[in-house]
């Protein structure tokens, strides 16, 4: 027995499953306004990413922690003995644990409420407007730029679980890997724009009449401005589905057992698992790649930090090339096809990293440029190719647990790269020992038979995958 959500007289259409491609759905030209609408969040929130955590937020946190340290270079947040050097690392931390509490939670009340845009709206405006509050962050005020850094890194999270869920929705199966690579390279335009305009505010700040302290400010401020603007275009465009739903069925509940019985429910579809335990290993190589890079150009190639910050952009600008060139490899390969070709890159990037000279940036420059070719593309093309393997209706349940495997258990790379360094005292080493990521997320990968995983989710096929 099912019952329809009130969604349905709210939204004038039926369910928009898994296909996308519903007859309610108002047709090609009203889908495309969708992923249009859609794009845009990407091109939203993407800055956040790139201009406050890749670039100002860490070096100046952790600045303005040590201007508030004793003696013995401690903070004491809620009487807790800290180093100011730890302070930022230790508030990420603290953000990835929150978030992995709310996803869950997020995914499955929007799958049971089919109202991902209201929730959509109140964890970017949430983010938004922490971001914007870093404006305040100055003299000694270590724990609001931690608090702001929790609400903001833990709404980027949650809203991501509930913009990936749309994707399923607005798309047919073989508009998906294009629609979902025009969404990376949008973000990384957006962020790679932003991030200029922000660095001739910086480098300049003297000649705008502003202390460098101001101007980092304001670049971080600019970002949450930047992302609340944005985001109206997607909340605008999108639109919720109603949903069948079991009648009876369970409240949300807390994160953790939410996402237990999320794992609990994929247990069903072990072909979608085998291929979220290839993406967990793979990815993790990614993001420590992304953020360790600029500690083995620092430290072990003896870089300036405008080489690196040079480098950040160089990454952000091919990684749109990169993003759109491989979708289109995926409409005559496949996404399976390319996902492995990309992972075969990165393995080679990683060697070529190895033999790099110490102080020459143009060899450095070389290395970003293929990390941004292979960057977009394979986590769009990772991001579409999952979209086939979930169940109808659970959208946002199953992207809360892709999620985090994203951003909640990326600690192994990190670990294998310091404990490397610790042992051998070489980044040219630690940088090397990640490729054991790709080689074996290759392997998992290689092994998933997707077209028989698409079918067992109970989704169409599409003509290549």
């Amino acid at each position: 027995m099912t019952e329809r959500t009130e969604n349905e007289a709210e939204s004038g259409a039926g369910g928009g499953g898994a296909d996308g491609a519903g007859g309610d759905d108002g047709g090609a030209s009203a889908r495309r306004r969708e992923q249009h609408g859609w794009y845009f969040y990407d091109f939203a929130c993407s800055v956040y990413s790139t201009s406050v955590l890749t670039v100002f937020l860490g070096p100046y946190l952790t600045a303005v922690a040590k201007a508030a340290a004793d003696a013995e270079g401690y903070v004491h947040p809620l009487g807790i003995p800290v180093r100011a050097g730890s302070f930022f690392a230790y508030t990420v931390s603290l953000s990835v644990i929150l978030a992995v509490l709310v996803m869950p939670l997020a995914g499955a009340a929007a799958d049971r409420t089919g109202r991902k845009k209201p929730l959509l709206a109140a964890a970017a405006y949430t983010g938004a407007a922490a971001t914007t509050g870093m404006f305040f962050l100055d003299g000694h005020r270590y724990l609001l730029g931690g608090f702001l850094l929790v609400v903001a890194n833990a709404s980027l999270a949650v809203s991501m679980v509930l913009y990936n869920a749309f994707l399923p929705q607005i798309s047919t199966p073989d508009e998906r890997d294009t629609v979902s690579s025009r969404g990376w390279a949008f973000g990384y335009t957006s962020g790679a724009f932003v991030l200029v305009l922000n660095l001739v505010l910086f480098q300049g700040h003297d000649s705008f009449g502003l202390s460098e302290g101001v101007a980092v400010r304001i670049c971080l401020a600019s970002a949450g401005l930047w992302w609340g603007a944005f985001a109206i275009i997607p909340l605008r465009r999108l639109r919720d589905r109603a949903v069948v739903r079991e009648a009876g069925a369970a409240p949300a509940v807390s994160g953790w057992r939410q996402l237990v019985a999320t794992l609990k429910d994929m247990r069903r579809y072990p072909l979608t698992l085998s291929f979220l335990l290839a993406y967990l290993v793979y990815n993790d190589g990614v993001q420590t790649v992304i953020s360790q890079a600029s500690v083995y150009g620092s430290e072990e190639l003896q870089l300036e930090q405008s080489t690196l910050i040079v480098a950040v952009l160089l990454v952000q600008v091919l990684a749109v090339v990169g993003a759109l060139a491989m979708g289109r490899l995926a409409v005559a390969y496949g996404a399976k096809r390319t996902i492995l070709g990309s992972l075969a890159a990165w393995g080679l990037t990683l060697g070529a990293g190895y033999f790099l000279p110490a102080r020459t940036p143009v060899w450095f420059f070389a290395l970003a440029a293929m990390i941004g070719l292979v960057l977009g593309g394979s986590q769009a093309l990772s991001r579409s190719l999952f979209s086939h393997l979930v169940p109808a209706g659970k959208e946002a349940e199953y992207f809360s647990a892709y999620e985090m495997s994203d951003r909640g258990l990326s600690w192994v790379g990190p670990l294998v790269f310091g404990l490397t360094y610790q042992v051998t005292g070489s980044y040219r080493d630690a940088i090397i020992s990640l490729v054991v990521f790709f080689a074996l997320g290759f392997a998992l990968l290689a092994r998933v038979p997707v077209r028989r995983a698409v079918e067992a989710a109970g989704n169409p096929v599409p003509v290549r995958v």
